[in-house]
């Protein structure tokens, strides 16, 4: 088992200090790296200590110590999984060849895309979330904020690591550009869509945090299978750290759910009005809040149909996650079966070849991954008695990308004309009404054992501390 080194400037497992070229263009870059921080990272807190955890071993077991930090000072840096001896590549045409050291000349474009795309999701999640601790529900969320990001900061450096390691000047010129892209900026912004929208409230955030880290999820998973070694064994790594952002996610939304059954309890009706009015967020919100960010996630995965999936899959570049659950780990003469609109308001199976739909693959394991935690929502409402039953819309539902594009599509998967989408679409996404409501509710509580109105105390805290612990030491 490697050891991570925590003497040197950049803290890594990878022996950087004998490779002083590296070294000296990952301290060059640092600075660079630390100003975007202060600049685009958490607004107001740069000066707050913080209980942290902070990876000291990359062993599942035990791998994190805990202790209070200033965010600017945490310990980022190079972390990969313990490399398997003999490792062979797991599918695609060049399974069971040995894995990649080094970046195949024939792969190198579309390894550095990979990881470029990937690497672009982690700072642009911080400078979606900056101006959250302004208004967070207590100091136990706001701790849990910043874990996330400060860990988002280092999965960006783990990508960054590949490119100045494996990818020579271009590599060095990519790891720049992710400190100069913006969330959201109409000239500059991040690469993919989602991570262009704003999350100005706490709401958003959890639903951020259980969907769209969990399109993360399965990403870090499906580059986990790599024939490129170092990067696979990056990931294996990031997916330990990535569980405590889908934890927030979960419990957020759970906890939002639990003040809203208490507050309906409280005042004897179920009516969504009456609820608001009582400082809580009433179930169909949740529910159009939960179809934005659902919907929003599964376009991630990209197109159903997809030949640039087809052969990065063939050249062993990234797999399925979980690929050793398969039977087949070649596929090259399976079909899929796709589900595709007709032209004429209804549907059509159409096959396709395996490859080409292996994006499709992977977002229904996603669906089936995010069925669980609406599952447990529902459970604490039906323990309530309320008639409600929160549901994941269909995957038809405002898609922008793939066979459904463009298509207007009600959560339940019935299609329907443009303007009947235009007159009721308020029904099933976040009105203006609604952020309204939502805004209004968003006040700071920083205050060492007080909870907002609008969210149940979650149920234990960090590391076995008390809930009430002050989590966040403010300046």
């Amino acid at each position: 088992m490697s050891t991570l080194n925590y003497q040197e400037r950049i803290p890594n497992n990878v022996n950087l200090g004998e490779n002083r070229q590296l070294q000296r263009a990952l301290e060059h870059w640092q600075p660079a790296f630390l100003e975007w921080w202060k600049a685009m990272g958490p607004e107001g807190f740069q000066a707050a200590d913080v209980y942290l955890r902070t990876a000291t071993s990359v062993d599942a077991a035990g791998w994190a110590t805990y202790g209070t930090v200033k965010m600017p000072d945490y310990r980022w840096g190079i972390f990969l999984a313990d490399q398997e001896a003999d490792r062979r590549i797991g599918f695609g045409d060049v399974m069971g060849q040995p894995a990649w050291q080094q970046v195949p000349a024939e792969h190198r474009s579309t390894l550095r895309r990979l990881i470029v795309t990937q690497g672009d999701t982690e700072p642009a999640s911080v400078e979606q979330q900056r101006l959250l601790g302004l208004t967070c529900p207590s100091l136990y969320d706001l701790r849990n904020l910043f874990q996330v990001n400060v860990e988002e900061g280092r999965h960006l450096w783990a990508m960054v690591y590949l490119l100045h390691a494996y990818f020579g000047r271009d590599g060095r010129e990519e790891a720049e550009e992710l400190l100069q892209r913006r969330s959201g900026h109409a000239d500059n912004p991040r690469i993919l869509g989602t991570f262009n929208e704003p999350i100005s409230d706490w709401l958003s955030f959890f639903m951020f945090t259980y969907f769209t880290d969990r399109d993360g999820k399965f990403q870090l998973k499906s580059l986990a299978e790599s024939g490129f070694d170092p990067l696979a064994r990056t990931c294996r790594f990031m997916l330990t750290e990535e569980a405590h952002h889908m934890f927030v996610g979960d419990t957020g939304v759970a906890r939002v759910v639990r003040r809203a059954l208490e507050v309906m309890k409280e005042i004897g009706s179920d009516d969504p009005e009456a609820v608001r009015r009582a400082g809580a967020v009433d179930l169909p919100t949740v529910q159009r809040y939960l179809n934005f960010w659902f919907s929003s996630s599964l376009d991630l995965f990209g197109s159903d149909q997809s030949s640039n999936a087809a052969t990065t899959f063939a050249n062993g570049l990234k797999g399925r996650p979980d690929e050793s659950r398969f039977a087949d780990h070649v596929c090259s003469g399976q079909v899929f079966e796709l589900e595709v609109p007709d032209g004429q308001g209804g549907s059509r199976v159409e096959q396709v070849a395996m490859r080409n739909a292996m994006n499709e693959v992977t977002r229904q394991a996603y669906v089936a991954d995010c069925e669980i935690g609406v599952k447990r929502w529902n459970r604490l409402v039906q323990k309530a008695g309320v008639d409600f039953e929160l549901k994941l819309p269909s995957i038809r539902f405002r898609r922008n990308i793939g066979s459904w594009a463009g298509s207007h599509v009600t959560p339940d998967g019935k299609q329907i004309d443009a303007e009947t989408w235009t007159n009721r679409q308020g029904e099933w996404l976040p009105s203006e009404a609604d952020r309204a409501f939502i805004h209004s509710l968003m006040k700071q509580v920083v205050e060492p054992g007080k909870m907002a109105s609008w969210i149940a105390p979650p149920d234990r805290g960090i590391n076995n501390l008390d809930v009430n612990y002050e989590y966040v030491h403010l300046q």
